[in-house]
């Protein structure tokens, strides 16, 4: 694989946070308006944005493209780094339901699929409203269950090297 094809499937790490931030409100703004005017169509950016951010991060995605360089530095707020492989795993999961309500919209009805869809919102409200993100909790647990190796993310795996007061290892 060439260097430049390499470099476009690649995910950054670290990820803006205020920008991931900014991608979980339009994501959120999407499913909302799926539900409530009854747009079932808007499932299919919403899938195709979360499968090109697992593969791409922002490139190829018009939200994280949006997110990255517009809406996050146009806000009065400083760009926070945070690890990449937990938000990367969080756009997989992502991808996965909204995959599951396409697949359940075009097979049982947008009656069935609206329950997927809520839970998307409900996960991308958690994400941009409170910066709780659901796929990173679930990734965390993951790895202290040691089905992620700490090698996919180190930092993930050794909190001193966000927090150094807390590598203190004087208990004085």
């Amino acid at each position: 694989m060439s260097t430049r094809l390499r470099s476009l499937f690649s995910f950054p790490n670290p990820v803006n946070e205020v920008a991931a931030r900014t991608v979980a409100a339009g994501v959120l703004l999407m499913a909302v308006s799926a539900l409530a005017f009854d747009q079932r169509w808007l499932l299919v950016p919403l899938t195709y944005g979360f499968f090109a951010r697992v593969l791409t991060g922002p490139t190829l995605s018009p939200l994280g493209q949006l997110a990255t360089r517009v809406v996050a530095p146009s806000l009065p707020v400083a760009p926070r780094p945070t690890p990449g492989p937990p938000k990367r795993f969080a756009q997989g999961v992502g991808a996965t339901v909204c995959t599951a309500s396409v697949i359940v919209w075009t097979t049982a009805g947008f009656g069935v699929a609206r329950w997927l869809v809520g839970l998307l919102a409900t996960a991308a409200f958690c994400e941009a409203a409170l910066g709780l993100c659901l796929g990173c909790t679930i990734f965390s647990g993951l790895m202290r269950a040691r089905l992620i190796p700490q090698s996919v993310c180190e930092e993930c795996a050794d909190v001193s090297r966000r927090h150094p007061v807390l590598a203190r290892s004087d208990p004085a």
